[in-house]
């Protein structure tokens, strides 16, 4: 991706940006947890292919302590014993959310989820959803280049 062609929504649209950082930092200090929203945010940039994301996420979970075994089995969370319950159940409703527009919502796809999480925290994982497809678009669509190491 060539950084030339980038442009700088942090500066062009400054407002919108400050509110979506605003939602981001609610998210992560809200009933959910900074670790499980930031689980979310890596698989939905993995499915949407957002470079930047990827190494801002797993970034911090690797701060946060997470295993880089772990991190390594992400694509595959399904097979692997290395996530709980409530982390399998937050993954697949994100994956099903990320696929609006592709995928309908299957009709016990919000009954699996509500096994894990109450109504406050499905609302907040709702939104982390949200948030972070925004930032992929945003960094995807605009070509928000990977920083230097």
């Amino acid at each position: 991706m060539n950084a030339a062609h980038a442009l700088d929504y942090t500066a062009l649209a400054p407002s919108a940006f400050q509110h979506l950082l605003k939602l981001n930092t609610g998210l992560h200090q809200g009933p959910l947890g900074a670790k499980l929203v930031e689980w979310v945010s890596l698989r939905v940039s993995q499915l949407n292919g957002c470079v930047f994301c990827l190494d801002m996420h797993s970034t911090m979970l690797r701060k946060a302590g997470e295993s880089q075994r772990k991190l390594d089995t992400l694509p595959a969370w399904r097979e692997s014993p290395l996530f709980d319950a409530r982390e399998r159940a937050a993954l697949a409703w994100a994956e099903t959310l990320n696929a609006l527009g592709t995928s309908p919502v299957p009709d016990d796809a919000l009954e699996h989820a509500r096994e894990q999480f109450n109504e406050q925290e499905m609302a907040e994982l709702t939104f982390a959803v949200a948030a972070i497809r925004a930032w992929n678009v945003l960094n995807v669509g605009l070509r928000k280049p990977l920083p230097d190491a």
